[in-house]
């Protein structure tokens, strides 16, 4: 079994995010951070179904979209959580367009009268916009549509949260609220080795348990080494694109690298314009690629 150097597991890899909040088991770890980050919106959120990640189109033409964890609480209110580990130029965009799948889903009732239920798309990032760069302290973008001259919110149902989470740098001493922990913990578990003073709740106790590698099958672990491996490859290639220190977001190097990441990429279901954003290859190069990983 392979060894690993940290204790508990990187939260920003596929396997790890979805082993904290996408299994049933662990409902109430992501239940306990929902109802931290909404509580102004919601209230006390009761129950969290999981939803079918996996958006088709209208039609063939259509792209589809896959979330990274889709859930329906106890009104009927659906939240897409999507957690973004590179820099996309259009993830704003990209959440905007995920926004309209739930959005259409609810006109499939007869009897629809256009009412709609609440939509919360959540992006919890490991990259900074460009555009929020000049303020350091600001983690956190809350985005409903307003009125430009009264500033008052024009449609209460259409939330969109950021949380930019390279700009949370608070210590454990400094953390003063039930949510400075939940980003504590996202932002640092796999440099920890053990559980924080100020973390020890009965929901962190759960976390910590859930995310000790020790604790894993050998099956699982080898599903966290490939997705770790992936996390770790898409990192350093972006390290290593840079121009007088600035990160362009486009891998340079020989075109194997550009190859190897592109292929597991598609292996990944990101998109392919999101690929040819990172990797600086055509449409068409990647088209084939993809065409000798299906056979």
């Amino acid at each position: 079994m392979t060894e690993f150097t940290e204790k508990y597991i990187n939260p920003f890899t596929d396997y790890g995010f979805k082993k904290l909040f996408g299994e049933e088991i662990n409902k109430d770890l992501l239940l306990d951070f929902l109802n931290e980050l909404l509580k102004d919106e919601q209230g006390q959120i009761k129950e969290l179904t999981y939803l079918k990640t996996e958006q088709l189109g209208t039609s063939e033409l259509d792209r589809k979209a896959i979330f990274d964890l889709y859930c329906e609480n106890e009104r009927g209110e659906k939240f897409i959580v999507e957690l973004q580990k590179t820099k996309q130029h259009f993830f704003k965009d990209r959440s905007i367009y995920y926004s309209t799948f739930p959005i259409r889903e609810q006109a499939k009732r007869a009897d629809w009268n256009y009412e709609l239920k609440a939509i919360y798309t959540i992006g919890i990032l490991d990259f900074v916009f460009d555009a929020d760069k000049h303020e350091p302290q600001k983690y956190r973008y809350d985005v409903k549509l307003i009125d430009k001259d009264t500033q008052l919110i024009f449609y209460n149902k259409l939330t969109f949260i950021y949380l930019e989470m390279p700009k949370f740098n608070k210590s454990e001493d400094e953390l003063e609220t039930h949510f400075d922990k939940w980003l504590y913990v996202l932002r640092n578990l796999s440099r920890l080795d053990r559980i924080p003073n100020k973390l020890r709740e009965q929901i962190f106790d759960k976390l910590f348990e859930t995310a000790e590698i020790a604790k894993f099958t050998p099956e699982q672990v080898n599903s966290y080494e490939d997705s770790l491996k992936y996390y770790r490859d898409l990192n350093n290639s972006l390290d290593n694109a840079r121009d007088e220190g600035k990160i362009e977001g486009k891998i340079e190097g020989k075109i194997e690298g550009k190859i190897e990441i592109a292929r597991k990429a598609l292996e990944k279901k990101i998109s392919i314009d999101d690929i040819v954003d990172l990797t600086g290859l055509s449409k068409i190069e990647i088209m084939k690629i993809y065409k000798e990983i299906s056979y």
